[in-house]
């Protein structure tokens, strides 16, 4: 069976271009003109390939590094071996990102997975949609009446483009995913298997039968959001469901109509966000996050993996727990637990 590489480095990065790119200057002897090959860990990074390295965890990989070069914070920066090069700053890991995206612009964002230039065949693109110049579908995609797809942007194979929706330049939709009832400003990217637009889950309860609510919103997501595989986002009751510019959403999230969403929050995978709760900017939600609804989370806070909250959060608080707390809270609450648990059990053996 062959190995095939998925993805490959544009190369033409010099170790002096790497240097410039992050804003700190070569050590006295170093090369600028060796060529750049490529990135990888710190454990198989060869001679031509960068590496980076912040955690404590790794210092033993990172004295056996064999790599040109090495992304490093100052408190790791003597542990970089002879022969490879400490390029020192403060967030090698953002630096890290930022050459990952000039060595492998392809991975930035998922592309047509047929090689399609133009509409590909077996693509079903209504008479009535809006396409600019530079959009790539793959088989098996639909784009319904009104639709309108901007330039630069990728519809994926079998991808439903329902009618009306508006996608604007240089996105990404991914394959089998689904946008209704929704307005995508530019550099949206959106993985396979989402769902975008579909009803919110509305019913007035009652001892006869639970009447459905009909669901007369939309999604608005903008600019340079990021949504993950099999995301579900509904539309809204009768208010707009809003996804901020900049939030980035994991796999496997359920955010309910009528939600709103600040600029550059993050949603981990498995967060569940109940209907009308408002989300300010710069959120962070930890995996297996549930939010009852009707709730507001400030601005900045921070919510622990696997909390359920169900009251409104101050802004910049850090929560967590079920029900979430703050922090100092529910750790005092932990250590109690414990205590009385570590009790309980020598009071038993002092009963034998």
């Amino acid at each position: 069976m062959s190995d095939p590489i998925f993805i490959t480095p544009q190369g033409g990065l010099s170790l002096g271009d790497v240097a410039g790119a992050c804003g700190v200057s070569l050590p006295e002897g170093a090369d600028p003109s060796r060529p750049v090959t490529g990135a990888a860990p710190l454990e198989s990074a060869g001679p031509s390939e960068i590496a980076y390295m912040d955690n404590a965890r790794y210092g033993e990989a990172l004295s056996a590094t064999r790599a040109l070069a090495c992304l490093v914070s100052p408190r790791f920066a003597a542990r970089v071996p002879e022969g490879t090069v400490a390029l020192v700053l403060r967030d090698p890991y953002r630096a890290y990102a930022g050459l990952l995206a000039r060595l492998y612009g392809e991975a930035m964002r998922p592309g047509s997975l047929f090689a399609a230039a133009g509409i590909s065949p077996g693509a079903h693109i209504h008479p009535q949609a809006r396409l600019e110049d530079d959009v790539r579908i793959d088989p098996g995609a639909v784009v319904g009446p009104g639709a309108e797809i901007g330039s630069g942007s990728v519809i994926g194979p079998n991808a439903v483009i329902g009618p009306n929706v508006r996608i604007g330049r240089d996105c990404s939709i991914g394959a089998g995913s689904t946008l209704t009832h929704a307005l995508v400003g530019n550099r949206v990217i959106v993985h396979p298997g989402a769902r975008i637009g579909q009803d919110g889950f509305g019913f007035a309860m009652g001892p006869g039968g639970h009447l459905k609510v009909p669901q007369i919103g939309r999604v608005i997501v903008q600019d340079d959001v990021e949504i993950g595989a099999n995301t579900t986002i509904d539309r809204g009751a009768s208010r707009d469901t809003v996804i901020g510019e900049g939030t980035k959403i994991d796999n496997l999230v359920q955010i309910a109509h009528n939600v709103v969403i600040g600029r550059h929050c993050v949603i981990v995978s498995g967060v569940g966000i109940s209907g009308s709760t408002t989300l300010e900017d710069y959120v962070v939600l930890g995996g297996q996050v549930g939010v009852v609804g009707h709730l507001r989370i400030g601005m900045g806070s921070q919510i622990a993996g696997s909390s359920n909250v169900n009251r409104d959060v101050p802004p910049g608080s850090r929560w967590g727990g079920t029900p979430a707390k703050p922090v100092r809270a529910w750790f005092r609450e932990l250590t109690t637990l414990a205590r009385l648990a570590e009790r309980s059990g020598s009071d038993s053996k002092d009963e034998k």
